[in-house]
C-alpha cells in the first residue's frame, strides 16, 4: 500500500476517486478469498454412550466391532485422559451446562416425577440460572435436535423442548427395558415425543434403534441453512443386558476365556495402539472377585459379556447410519462429532430389582440382569473401580473428535487433560456463539493445532460422598468407603496404584485445602 499517498489533500477529485476505488477493490477482493476459504460455522453431533468402559470400543483396544466409531477416531482425534463425572445424570447436566454438577443443580441423581420441587446443588433437575448447549446455540441461529436418555428432569416442565431443543425423541428417564416401558418399575419410566408422551409399540421395538432412527428423522427433516445440533444419547450398553438375536450371535463363545484373559487382551492391544504407555501399569483384579478358573456358571457368565458386546455393537452400527446420513446430506466434512461415555463400567447388580423373568434368557425380552463387577473391571482396563467412584475406572472415558475442515494432524492422540465441562464452551468457540457462565475451557487449540501451550488445570469432582481432585499431574481421591484420601501422580502411576499420600503430605494437604474451597463454594454435601 506504500503507493498510495498518506496524504490526499494534494489529489484532484477524480485521482481521490481513482484511489478510494483502488483500495475499496483491494479490501473487496481480500474479504471474498477470506470468506472462500473460511469454513462455515460447523454442525455439531454429540453421541453419549452410557455405562460404556473406557477399553470398550475398538479405537481405545477393545475387541468389539465397532469400525464406525474406528473410523472417526482415525480421521480425528482421541483423547487420552479425557474425564465425565462418575455417572449419569451429573456428567449429562455437565455436558448441557459446562458447569460442575452442582452448579447445574445435579449434585447427586434425578428426582422423581412426584418429588416436591427444590432448588439448589442438589434439587435433582437442571438449573434455570445454568444455559444449556441448546439454548445457548439456538441463540446463535443454529436448529436444535435431540433423541435418547434425556435424564435431567422428569417433569413436562423440565423436559427437552424446555430446555432449548426444538425437536426430541427418546427416554426422559434412566435405564429401562429395551423392548417395552415396565409398567411395574419401581419408578415408572417416561419417553416423549417433542412435548407429548410417548409409548413404544408392542413388538418391533429395540430403543438402541429406535433412538438412532429419530435422530436420522431429524437430520432428513433439516432443510434451512443453519447450522444444527444433534445430541444423540444412548443408553447403550447400561443394563438391563438386552440384545438382538443377530448382533449376540456374532460373539457366540467369544467370551468363554473369561474376564481375566480379556483384561490382558484389551491391554496388550492399548498398548500397541498407543492408547497408554509405559505408565499405564494393569491394575490386579480385586480380591474380592473370583479368578475366572474359579467361576462357576461359566456359560451363563460368559453369554452376559456376548449380550453387552451386541448391545455395543448395535449402538456403533446406528452411529455408522447417522454419520451415512451426514455424507448423504454433505455435511459430514463440516460437522463436529464428538462421542464419549456418561461414566466408566457398571459394577452394579439389578438382581434386588425382581424385574427378571427366570424362565427367559439373558438378552430377551423379560430378562433383566447386568454384567456385574467382574466384567466391568474388564470393560475399564487398565483403571481400578467403577461408575460412582472418582477413581479412574469411574471417570476416565474415551472422547473422540471428528471434524475434516477443523482439526488438524488427523490420527492423533491428545494427551493434554480434559473434561466433560469443556465442551460446552468448545462448541461456543467453534460455533462462535455467545458463551455463558462455564467451568469449563475450550478446546479447540488441541483440536485446530498440533502446536498448542496447554495450561496445567485444576478439575474437581464430588458424588455421593467420592471425591477428587486434580491439579497437574496430581491427582488426591477420597472413597467414601475408606473415608481417607488417597494422593497419585498420574505422569508415573496413570492407574492409581501407589497412594503417595503419606510420603508428600504438603501436597495432600494443598490439595485438600484446594477441595474444599471448591465445595464450599459450589454447595457440596460433606456428610
Amino acid at each position: 500500500m506504500d503507493e498510495y499517498p498518506k496524504d490526499f489533500s494534494g489529489l484532484s477529485m477524480m485521482h481521490k476517486n481513482v484511489c478510494l476505488g483502488g483500495i475499496l477493490l483491494v479490501l473487496l477482493v481480500v474479504n471474498t478469498v477470506g470468506c472462500e476459504t473460511s469454513p462455515e460455522r460447523p454442525n455439531i453431533l454429540i453421541i453419549l454412550a452410557d455405562d460404556l468402559g473406557y477399553s470398550d470400543i475398538g479405537a481405545y483396544g477393545g475387541e468389539i466391532h465397532t469400525p464406525h466409531l474406528d473410523t472417526l477416531a482415525t480421521n480425528g482425534v482421541r483423547f487420552r485422559q479425557f474425564y465425565n463425572t462418575g455417572r449419569c445424570c451429573p456428567t449429562r447436566a455437565s455436558l448441557l451446562t459446562g458447569r460442575y454438577p452442582h452448579g447445574a443443580g445435579m449434585g447427586a441423581m434425578v428426582s422423581s416425577v412426584g418429588s416436591e420441587l427444590t432448588t439448589g446443588p442438589y434439587q435433582g433437575y437442571l438449573s434455570e440460572s445454568a444455559v444449556t448447549l441448546a439454548e445457548m446455540l439456538l441463540d446463535a441461529g443454529y436448529s436444535t435436535y435431540m433423541s435418547g436418555k434425556w435424564h435431567v428432569g422428569e417433569r413436562p416442565q423440565h423436559w427437552p423442548r424446555m430446555r432449548g431443543f426444538e425437536r426430541y425423541f427418546g427416554l426422559i428417564s434412566g435405564a429401562s427395558s429395551y423392548y417395552e416401558i415396565i409398567e411395574n418399575q419401581p419408578r415408572k419410566r417416561q419417553m416423549a415425543l417433542d412435548d407429548d408422551p410417548w409409548s413404544p409399540p408392542d413388538s418391533g421395538f429395540y430403543m438402541t434403534d429406535a433412538f438412532t432412527d429419530y435422530a436420522i428423522e431429524f437430520l432428513q427433516s433439516h432443510t434451512s441453512n443453519k447450522p444444527f445440533l444433534l445430541y444423540l444419547a444412548y443408553t447403550a450398553p447400561h443394563w438391563p443386558l438386552h440384545a438382538l438375536p443377530q448382533d449376540i450371535a456374532r460373539y457366540e463363545n467369544h467370551y468363554d476365556d473369561g474376564w481375566d484373559a480379556l483384561r490382558q487382551e484389551r491391554y496388550a492391544r492399548m498398548q500397541a495402539l498407543g492408547v497408554i504407555d509405559e505408565n499405564y501399569a494393569l491394575t490386579p483384579r480385586p480380591s474380592a472377585l473370583p479368578a475366572w478358573q474359579d467361576q462357576s456358571d461359566k456359560e451363563d457368565w460368559s453369554l452376559r459379556m456376548s449380550v453387552y458386546a451386541a448391545m455395543v455393537d448395535r449402538m456403533d452400527q446406528g452411529i455408522g447410519r447417522v454419520i451415512d446420513q451426514l455424507r448423504t446430506m454433505g455435511t459430514l466434512d463440516n460437522t463436529l462429532v464428538l462421542f464419549l461415555s456418561d461414566n466408566g463400567g457398571c459394577a452394579e447388580s439389578v438382581n434386588g430389582r425382581r424385574l427378571h423373568d427366570p424362565n427367559t434368557t439373558v438378552g430377551e425380552r423379560g430378562s433383566y440382569l447386568a454384567y456385574e463387577e467382574a466384567w466391568a473391571n474388564a470393560s475399564n482396563t487398565p483403571f481400578r473401580l467403577y461408575k460412582q467412584w472418582t477413581h479412574e475406572g469411574g471417570i476416565a472415558t474415551p472422547l473422540i473428535a471428528h471434524w475434516p475442515l477443523g482439526i488438524d494432524g488427523p490420527g492423533r492422540i491428545v494427551d493434554e487433560p480434559g473434561h466433560v465441562v469443556d465442551l460446552l464452551a468448545t462448541i461456543a468457540d467453534v460455533s462462535h456463539a455467545t458463551l455463558p457462565q462455564t467451568d469449563g475451557t475450550s478446546l479447540l487449540p488441541l483440536l485446530d493445532t498440533q502446536q498448542y501451550n496447554w495450561p496445567d488445570r485444576t478439575l474437581y469432582w464430588e458424588h455421593i460422598g467420592n471425591r477428587a481432585i486434580r491439579q497437574g499431574d496430581w491427582k488426591l481421591v477420597w472413597d467414601r468407603n475408606r473415608a481417607e484420601w488417597e494422593l497419585y501422580n498420574l505422569a508415573t502411576d496413570a492407574t492409581e496404584i501407589y497412594d503417595l499420600a503419606s510420603e508428600v503430605p504438603q501436597i495432600t494437604s494443598h490439595l485438600q485445602r484446594r477441595w474444599e474451597v471448591w465445595a464450599d463454594s459450589i454447595g457440596v454435601r460433606k456428610n
